[in-house]
């Protein structure tokens, strides 16, 4: 079944109608199973990836998932270990990408002109963090805009131009297929999805984000970008008043029957797939340190706020990385780590001098209404937008115990990630049968870590070996020092991934070791950074009261100066 909407991407074949009420496979030579997609809540099915990848949410309001994960080839290790970062992405990436979509040579090209923007030479590096208790880091914040989510808005700013240059072939004016993403950002999605578009042709990005409640560096990292085809838009409200105009926008008729609107964030499937990646690169690299002993287990720690990162793992695992546990490792808005704990996803909003925290000089303030501010922004969450995914998975298998065909499975999981979403819309939560429950906690265990904790960790790995940590890396290293304690470091291994350069949050880091004897920030200081509050800006403010038909407008008429060129 296909979406109902106008497809925008390749019709892929998968299964016909018969009339004993059963469906047949037609023979697909152009796409793997794990080369097509579906819904997570039902409503579509055989997918192409141009499609899910130009679309970003389904009809049916549900995520999309490939419709089998692929297993790894037999002989992955020996013939992978060797490999580049971008030579490992091209092995991954071709397992969910058919090369009718993509030739193989055109992927190579597109991953490495992704990954060239990267300052160090292994992409992300793993570094030692604790050689006595295996303790290791893997750096992720070397692109850009010093930000883990560079990996993959890098490679998604080049699929969309190379799906638009293609479609586009021989087609000049208004003929030609132009994309207009928008979005809204707290700050670092924002930074790292301009840079992921920015000079791309035929694609217009519109990033909405609070007037002046991103952190300074954030704020100057989006508007200092002066290609023709960004453009910032200040909103003189709340993020929440961002995320709605946002979502009003992708849900308005007349603004669709003009424009092509696309998505960025981090349903995105695409951003997903891009981050397996290193997970593949921090195994080999651990594989080949010393203290590494093959049969030794590994364990990865991920600062956890949309789930998007860890999912990432989680696909690995179930591709075949031998990982032992994936650990959530969350601030204190902790809804993840409550369901690992109960069986319950339920939300629960704070309000008034509850709420209060953080330091808005770091974007505490750029949040949805209900959170509470935190030292750790980036992860000031309600819901986990990608948990989705994972319950689509974990209902998959608890079908699967019924004996029933596969097509029966996917239609019960679907029916059930659908419910549960109802529940949690109109009731702020659900509770899953404890046999969920148990098997989630079979590849996860999670964490909550405190602002207090994030400011003793950041001081203690600071004073015991001189590594700066940013406050969302922090937490994932402290949720490992207790994985550890739990663990024999002697056989096992912890990954804590670290998603930002501590210069993004540099408050909250000067707060913890602003006392501590010989410290600068001068020394951590990027030098991209020195000077970009000088730099020229272009922004422009959403007055209160404007609304979201007021950002309408102003879409419209910056994508029709652009495409008559006087933009």
């Amino acid at each position: 079944m296909s979406d109902s909407v106008t497809p925008v991407g390749l019709a892929v074949p998968t299964t016909t109608p018969v009339t004993n009420g059963h469906s047949e496979e037609t023979k697909d030579t152009t796409h793997t199973p794990s080369q097509r997609y579906l819904s997570t809540r039902g409503g579509s099915y055989g997918l192409s990836f141009e499609e899910v990848v130009l679309k970003g949410l389904a009809a049916d309001g549900g995520l999309f998932i490939p419709e089998e994960v692929p297993a790894l080839p037999r002989d992955w290790e020996s013939k992978w270990k060797n490999l580049s970062f971008s030579e490992l992405a091209l092995e991954i990436l071709s397992l969910y990408i058919s090369p009718s979509e993509i030739p193989t040579a055109d992927l190579k090209e597109i991953i490495n002109r992704s990954y060239s923007t990267f300052r160090a030479p292994e992409t992300t590096p793993l570094v030692t963090l604790n050689e006595k208790e295996n303790l290791y880091l893997l750096e992720l914040f070397h692109g850009p805009t010093f930000a883990f989510k560079d990996v993959a808005l890098q490679l998604l700013g080049n699929l969309f131009e190379y799906f638009l240059v293609r479609r586009n072939q021989g087609k000049t004016g208004r003929n030609r297929h132009h994309l207009t993403v928008v979005g809204a950002t707290s700050g670092d999605t924002g930074s790292a999805a301009i840079y992921g578009l920015r000079g791309k042709k035929d694609v217009s990005v519109f990033i909405l984000h609070p007037k002046g409640r991103v952190s300074p560096v954030q704020e100057a990292q989006m508007t200092t970008v002066l290609d023709a085809n960004v453009h910032n838009l200040a909103v003189d409200g709340t993020f929440d008043d961002c995320q709605d105009t946002v979502k009003a926008l992708f849900a308005d008729p007349k603004i669709n029957s003009t424009l092509n609107l696309g998505a960025v964030n981090s349903i995105n499937w695409a951003r997903i797939l891009a981050q397996t990646t290193y997970y593949f690169h921090a195994y080999f690299a651990l594989t080949k340190s010393p203290s590494y002993k093959p049969g030794n287990k590994i364990r990865v720690v991920v600062p956890s706020g949309n789930f998007g990162d860890i999912l990432a793992g989680y696909f690995a695992k179930r591709m075949g990385l031998p990982l032992e546990k994936l650990v959530v490792a969350t601030n204190e808005n902790d809804i993840l780590d409550r369901f690992w704990k109960a069986g319950k996803y339920e939300k629960k909003p704070v309000k008034g001098a509850a709420a209060e925290g953080g330091i808005a000089e770091d974007g505490a303030k750029a949040h949805e209404d209900g959170v509470k501010e935190t030292l750790s922004p980036a992860m000031d969450i309600l819901v986990s937008s990608n948990f989705e995914r994972l319950l689509w998975f974990l209902a998959y298998e608890y079908a699967a115990g019924a004996g029933m065909d596969d097509e029966w499975n996917r239609k019960q999981a679907g029916q059930e990630v659908e419910a549960w979403m109802k529940e949690l819309k109109t009731k702020g939560g659900f509770e899953v049968h404890q046999e969920i429950l148990k098997a989630a906690q079979t590849d996860f265990e999670s964490e909550r870590v405190s602002d207090e904790q994030t400011l003793e960790t950041i001081k203690d790995f600071y004073s015991n070996g001189g590594y700066v940590l940013d406050p969302h890396s922090a937490i994932g290293v402290a949720a490992s020092l207790r994985s550890i304690k739990r663990t024999s470091p002697a056989e096992t291994h912890h990954i804590s991934l670290a998603t930002a350069h501590p210069a993004k949050f540099a408050n909250a880091v000067d707060l913890a070791l602003k006392n501590e004897a010989g410290f600068s920030f001068d020394t951590v200081l990027p030098e991209e950074f020195i000077g970009l509050e000088k730099k020229e800006r272009r922004v422009r403010t959403v007055p209160k009261g404007a609304g979201w038909e007021g950002v309408r407008e102003i879409v419209e008429e910056e994508v029709e100066a652009e495409l008559k060129g006087v933009r």
